[in-house]
Parts: structure tokens; sequence; C-alpha cells
């Protein structure tokens, strides 16, 4: 009966990492944060800066937050992951480990809790970092894209391969009763445009800043600049006499130009 237990459980096992693999190979991108909740300062003891060289030595292409970020992660944020440290420190034992999180702030891995009883902090958070991260040996991470992923690349190619797929030929006769192939996707585009058509450059990206975010287009081009204040979901916009709410899922950005009030509904992907 023992023996039955122990099987099970190290098949569980096997089959956690197997899922946790593949999990992880369907992201393009991890992202590391300039600081972390347990300190005081950005790269406090350098630790951010660790991270992401950890991560970079298993392989994933790592980004700072907030930095330039790749086109094809401004037209989806789910290609990447954000990490994370957690501190579970006592008073005689330094813990770390380290937290990669979806989109929607899901839990995607989690690594063993590196250890050290170093009495320096510096040297602990640094010595207890690399040991979680010996968690990701076990990890062979190679970028594998997810099948059917609904992203607006994705979505934009999908419409255009179907109007491919959908467009004839109209003949035009002429005087030597000739044909001249048109392509009805030309008709198509011209007179029935789908009106559920996705926009790509009107859709704004917010990048995390010190105070805010900057909301970029598609180019990319910062657009606005916005500042956090002490209401949730409440903006001030930087250069605009003007602030920037969520109500009713839409981003409503209110401003005075010329003394003429102005309100304009803005499509943000945070």
């Amino acid at each position: 009966m023992k023996n039955k237990i122990f099987t099970i459980i190290i098949s569980l096992i096997f089959i956690f990492e197997a899922f946790s693999q593949s999990n992880l190979n369907n992201y393009k991108y991890v992202i590391v944060p300039k600081k972390y909740d347990f300190l005081k300062e950005e790269n406090q003891f350098r630790l951010n800066e660790l991270t992401k060289f950890l991560f970079e030595k298993h392989k994933f292409s790592t980004l700072m937050e907030g930095e330039n970020y790749p086109d094809d992660l401004l037209r989806d944020r789910c290609l990447a992951l954000k990490s994370d440290v957690i501190n579970d420190s006592g008073l005689f034992k330094t813990k770390l480990k380290v937290e990669l999180k979806d989109c929607n702030n899901q839990v995607v891995y989690s690594s063993e809790f590196g250890e050290t009883r170093e009495k320096d902090f510096g040297k602990a958070y640094t010595e207890a970092l690399r040991n979680a991260f010996i968690s990701f040996e076990t990890v062979s991470y190679k970028y594998e894209p997810k099948e059917n992923k609904e992203s607006l690349q994705g979505n934009e190619d999908l419409t255009k391969e179907s109007l491919k797929e959908e467009s004839s030929v109209v003949e035009i006769p002429t005087n030597e009763t000739k044909a001249i192939a048109v392509p009805a996707l030309a008709v198509i585009e011209s007179t029935n445009k789908p009106s559920n058509e996705i926009n790509v450059s009107n859709i704004l990206y917010a990048q995390a800043t010190e105070n805010g975010f900057q909301l970029v287009d598609s180019s990319p081009k910062v657009v606005y600049k916005i500042q956090k204040t002490g209401l949730n979901n409440v903006f001030l916009v930087a250069g605009k006499n003007g602030v920037l709410y969520e109500k009713d899922g839409n981003w409503i950005l209110e401003f005075y130009e010329n003394n003429n009030f102005k309100q304009e509904t803005l499509n943000i992907k945070f």
C-alpha cells in the first residue's frame, strides 16, 4: 500500500513538472519589476538586476519593467510573464522564492524557496535568490507559441487570410471581349468594410512608469503620460488640463482645450 502511494506521488510530481514546463514554453518574455515589495529602493542590493541575469542564464528573453517593449508584446501583453520574488524570511534564515504570473495575474510557475543563514542582508538576499533559481535547472525552457492564441496580430492575420479566401474574380468586358481580373477584396474594402474590424492603430498600450503609466500607440509613440492619484482607476494627464478615469469598463479622458470642455473614450490595454 505504501509503495502504491509513493508511486502515485512520484507520478503526480512528474505530471506537474511536465505541465509547468509546457505552460512556461508558451510565453515569449519575462518582465522583471524595478522594485520588490519587501525592499525600500529600486534594484536594492542589485537584486532586480540579478533576477534578470538569472532568467537570461536559463534562456528566457527578459525585459525590465517600463523599458521599450518589442512590437509583438505591445500588441499582446499576454506574451509575457511578470516575475516577482516572495520573501518568507525569519529571524535566523532568509527565504526567497520566484513566482511567474500571466497577464491575468494567475501564478503559472513557482520555484522552491532558496534559503541561507547569512546575516548580512545584501549577501543573504543574493544567495537566497540564486538558490531559488536552482529550481529552473530542471526547466529546459524554449518558447513555443500557443496554438490558436488570441492576440491582436493573430486576429489581424486571420482577417486578412479569410478575406483572401473569399476573394473572387470580377469580369469587366472590354471592346476586345477580354476580361480583366479584379480581386473582390478591393470591392469589399471600399463598399462593405466589417463594422467589427480591429483597428490596431486606435489601441493604446500602458507601460508602467515611476508615477503611473505612459500610453503608447502601435508605432510605438508616447501619446499620453498619466499619473496616479489617491483614487483607484483615476489618473491625471500630464501636459493637459484633464483627468482619465474608468467608467462602466471604458476609459474616459476629460480635459479643457482653449476653454472648451472635451471628452474622449480611449481604448487602453494595461
